[in-house]
């Protein structure tokens, strides 16, 4: 039996994507469809690396970041995968904390502003 490969317009309808960012994504070489004329066809493998493009975007890896995590398991295999995600992983944690303590401080900055020009108005 011959595997379900979705289109163009249903795999950006399956994602929730533009067709600009589909492109793109094969631009830069994230995803390779099998292209019958012009038409594009995304089958399972394809659909999987969708899946875990738009995963890497959520935890804010960079599409270089994520793109060269592919290609590890495609040269390399598995086992090496799964230690460069480690390492990634931690990265971005580090990045994500960090910009988690930046914003907890504009945020007290713009409370205490805040408290302080409803001081202001609240004057007799």
């Amino acid at each position: 039996m011959a595997e379900h490969r979705l289109t163009f317009k249903e795999m950006c309808a399956e994602f929730d994507v533009t067709p600009r960012t589909l492109r793109y994504y094969e631009y830069i070489e994230l995803l390779e469809p099998d292209r019958e004329g012009r038409a594009r066809f995304y089958g399972p493998r394809e659909r999987a690396r969708m899946k875990l493009i738009l995963r890497g975007r959520k935890f804010g890896f960079q599409l270089e970041d994520i793109r060269q995590w592919l290609l590890i398991y495609e040269n390399e295999g598995t086992s090496a995968q799964m230690e460069a995600w480690v390492t990634l992983a931690d990265g971005q944690l580090k990045e994500l904390a960090d910009q988690r303590r930046q914003l907890d401080e504009a945020m007290q900055e713009l409370q205490d502003l805040r408290d302080s020009v409803a001081k202001e108005i609240t004057k007799p």
